[in-house]
């Protein structure tokens, strides 16, 4: 006797979103649901990936851009100098480069952990 041939099985939507609600228990793992159910996990991280997906794209179409305002900065503006601070043994340094000399400042570093 010939046997069937086994297709593709589908799972109802209602299936699938009990499965999910499952996994989002505390405590719950996606495989130990999946066991439960007689199904690989695969297939359950492939329906929550799903649902994230269309759930960010619900979102996306509900979103709306709001303006606000930033009152300015108070405090005054950052100095325009790199700070450097290298302890080697019992040996510190501190050095402050004026931010024009980036380059300059990155050269000294290297040799001087070299």
């Amino acid at each position: 006797m010939e046997e069937a041939k086994r297709g593709r099985r589908r799972y109802e939507a209602q299936f699938k979103r009990q499965v999910l609600t499952e996994c989002e228990q505390p405590g719950a793992s996606v495989a130990g649901v999946a066991l439960s159910h007689g199904i690989n996990a695969n297939l359950v991280h492939k329906w929550r990936r799903q649902a994230c997906s269309g759930d960010r794209a619900a979102r996306h179409l509900s979103e709306t851009f709001v303006p606000i305002r930033l009152a300015a900065p108070t405090s005054a503006a950052p100095s325009a100098a790199i700070h450097v601070e290298v302890r080697r043994g019992p040996v510190s340094v501190r050095i402050d480069w004026p931010l024009s000399a980036a380059a300059e400042c990155a050269g000294w570093l290297r040799h001087w952990l070299a």
